[in-house]
This record gives structure tokens, C-alpha cells and sequence, in this order.
């Protein structure tokens, strides 16, 4: 595990092969089953989570029980309910494994611990975070001026690799439409 955590890092920051191992040692490993749930609403959120294997889902429930599916992120991603996490307050959103999951998790306290040690993965955290900012501001501009189908097209392109792993009515809510017009869009290709 440690090794796939080691070559994800060095993909975005050169460090030493003893910062690696410094940095792997605040990281735990766990394994999660299909469905089930990582964080839920008004949970305490106290880990981050690097993806090894597998497939989450990202969403908020409003008060009427909808859910409304903020992200997916598979290997080689990180996720959490990032807001709650930083501040160290109650999840809006909840995480969900699509598929059996493997994680290496961060906790709070041992985030803020491998920052002081291993003062590099602070560059490390800073770009991911700008690169997940990116793809956020992405999604908000296809929900604001894109049409579903155009929604759909612009997920191919960026996550081609998720279409076979994602249930299509899971797709359809991420999509903003129903199951019914996402079949037309299978179709249709």
C-alpha cells in the first residue's frame, strides 16, 4: 500500500525517499464493503481519504430526502467531506463505497503533524487542493450552463474509465437527469 502512496506523491512533490516513509507512517489503512457508508451527515469528520481501490460517491441529502451526488472519486483520488474535515466540524455530506474500498486514511491530528515533519507536503496538499477547486468550479459551470446532454459528453471526456463502474441511475442523478434520458444518451453513441 505504502508503495502506491509513495508514487502518487512523487507524481506532484520530489521528496526523499525518507520523507516518503515518514509520510506513508501517519497514514492507516481500511477496507470498506460495496454500500457501504465512510462518513454520514452530522458525522465527526476526522479523516481525509486516499482511494488504493475501489469507488466512492460524495453527496448531501436536503430536507426532503433527495440526494444529490456531489462527486465520485476512484484510485488514486482523495475525498472527504473536506469543509468538515478542515474545520473539524459535523459532515453535510456523506461518502459512500460503490465498490469493495481500499483507503489509506489522514487523520486531523496526523495531517497537521506530517505538515510540520514533512514541511513538503504542504506544496503536496496545496496542489491537490487547487486541483480538486478546479474541477469543482467545472461542475458548478456545466450545471449552470450546460444541457444534460452536453453534462453527459463532458463526463466521458474527463472519466471515461467511470462509465462501466458507475450504476446508470447513480449517473443519471449525478447527471441531473433521469434514468429514462441517460438511456438515450447510451443510445445514441
Amino acid at each position: 500500500m505504502n508503495q502506491i502512496l509513495k508514487t502518487h506523491i512523487r507524481k506532484t512533490v520530489d521528496l526523499q525517499e525518507i520523507e516518503l516513509e515518514k509520510a506513508c507512517s501517519f497514514f492507516e489503512e481500511q477496507r470498506f464493503k460495496k454500500r457501504e457508508m465512510i462518513i454520514n451527515a452530522n458525522d465527526q469528520v476526522n479523516h481525509v481519504y486516499f482511494i488504493v481501490s475501489g469507488l466512492l460517491k460524495l453527496f448531501y441529502t436536503d430536507s426532503d430526502a433527495k440526494e444529490h451526488i456531489i462527486s465520485f472519486s476512484m484510485e488514486d483520488w482523495w475525498e472527504s467531506d473536506y469543509a468538515a474535515f478542515y474545520t473539524q466540524t459535523k459532515a453535510t455530506q456523506s461518502l459512500q463505497c460503490l465498490e469493495d474500498t481500499v483507503v489509506l486514511k489522514l487523520s486531523f491530528d496526523n495531517y497537521q503533524q506530517l505538515l510540520t515533519e514533512v514541511p513538503k507536503m504542504t506544496d503536496f496538499f496545496l496542489k491537490k487542493a487547487i486541483g480538486g477547486h478546479i474541477t469543482s468550479q467545472r461542475r458548478i459551470l456545466s450545471l449552470m450552463t450546460m444541457s444534460a446532454k452536453e453534462r453527459y459528453e463532458q463526463f466521458l471526456k474527463y472519466y471515461p474509465s467511470l462509465l462501466q463502474r458507475i450504476p446508470k441511475i447513480v449517473l443519471a442523478s449525478y447527471l441531473g437527469v433521469s434514468r429514462e434520458t441517460l438511456s438515450r444518451f447510451f443510445e445514441s453513441k
